[in-house]
């Protein structure tokens, strides 16, 4: 009797990341970095391209999706586009490995492109083996280097670049892609939270849509809520938050610092809080001195939150509350990554503003 064939298993299924799937295909899709967008474009349609490229800006705003766009706009096929982590091909062999293959002319385009992620974390070896191809490269290669960290990038490596600052994209164009995003994926949100999901991505598209999938994987149903944000998210409830703003703004040292520890306590986070505040704050202190951005606020934020932002801005107590109060929680917000007790600067600076 012949013997049962196996159940077959199925295959695991793999969900795509929202910031995959909704990476920029062309330049119409990109958000944020029009003056490197209206550059590039314009240098394709000169036909103006140099050989080598800087791409510099924080993490996940867009650098190798556009190096990306800019290499097929320029009809690279996708096997002459060669995408290096320069965080794990560090030696100067590699290197040495990548300046033998680039005098190979491309499959069947008309440029080989060569895009070098990170590529800050090259060795000094690394760097002098790149800088003789970049001086004399072969007339079908383009290069594009892309790095969170400019300042570590030798002189010579930069002076023989094109090179091009992206933008941290703001709160409100982050907000957006959250709404769009959102829609096409058939889940709910409130503009209000889709505010707090960009706010948190800290001007990050990455991780903002990183936010976004983690809460519609936790939320009950389609349907995200402002509490489920916060959960997954870490953040305070926002009456904690206004509690504490309210506090500083009545200079009540006491009742402030009794609501950090209860913010943080168990697994609070510090800058989270703090940012949430800083947010808070800064409606406040602008809405003092401009009626149009009170207007404008009322459409971004919970109708609570609008109330509250309100009453402290067109009120002698909000007065309390101005660029120097700002000015010291930025101080706070930068020292919390170096502090041994990640709510000593918040304290240190509360009780600053309260004296």
């Amino acid at each position: 009797m012949p013997k049962a064939s196996p159940t077959p298993q199925s295959s695991p299924v793999r969900h795509v990341a929202l910031y995959r799937k909704y990476r920029p295909q062309r330049f119409s899709d990109v958000v944020g970095q029009d003056h490197v967008v209206k550059v590039l474009s314009a240098a394709i349609e000169k036909n103006e391209i140099a050989h080598a490229y800087l791409f510099c800006g924080s993490r996940g705003i867009g650098k190798t999706s556009i190096a990306r766009i800019f290499a097929r706009e320029i009809g690279t096929e996708d096997h002459d586009i060669h995408e290096i982590d320069a965080a794990s091909h560090t030696s100067v062999e590699d290197i040495r490995a990548l300046n033998d293959a680039v005098v190979v002319l491309p499959f069947s385009s008309r440029y080989k492109v060569y895009i070098l992620d990170e590529v800050h974390m090259l060795s000094k070896s690394a760097f002098n083996a790149l800088l003789k191809t970049l001086e004399e490269p072969p007339a079908h290669v383009v290069f594009i280097l892309a790095t969170t960290e400019m300042h570590k990038i030798p002189d010579t490596i930069i002076s023989r670049c094109q090179s091009y600052e992206f933008a941290k994209p703001s709160a409100r164009i982050l907000s957006e892609v959250v709404l769009r995003v959102a829609k096409a994926e058939g889940i709910g949100i409130e503009r209000a939270s889709a505010e707090l999901v960009a706010l948190l991505g800290d001007g990050s598209f990455r991780d903002t849509l990183g936010l976004l999938q983690k809460v519609a994987t936790y939320s009950k149903d389609s349907d995200i809520s402002h509490a489920e944000v916060e959960a997954v998210a870490g953040a305070p409830k926002g009456e904690l938050v206004d509690e504490y703003v309210r506090a500083l703004a009545a200079k009540d040292a006491s009742a402030a610092l009794s609501v950090i520890d209860h913010a943080l306590a168990g697994t609070g986070d510090a800058k989270v809080f703090l940012k949430l505040a800083l947010e808070r704050l800064r409606h406040i202190a602008l809405s003092r001195f401009s009626k149009s951005y009170l207007e404008s606020l009322k459409e971004r934020v919970a109708e609570s939150e609008f109330e509250f932002v309100k009453s402290l801005a067109t009120d002698i107590a909000g007065a309390t509350v101005t660029s120097a109060t700002l000015t010291r929680l930025i101080e706070a917000y930068d020292a919390i990554d170096r502090a041994y007790i990640p709510s000593l600067p918040i304290e240190l600076a509360t009780v600053d503003c309260c004296v």
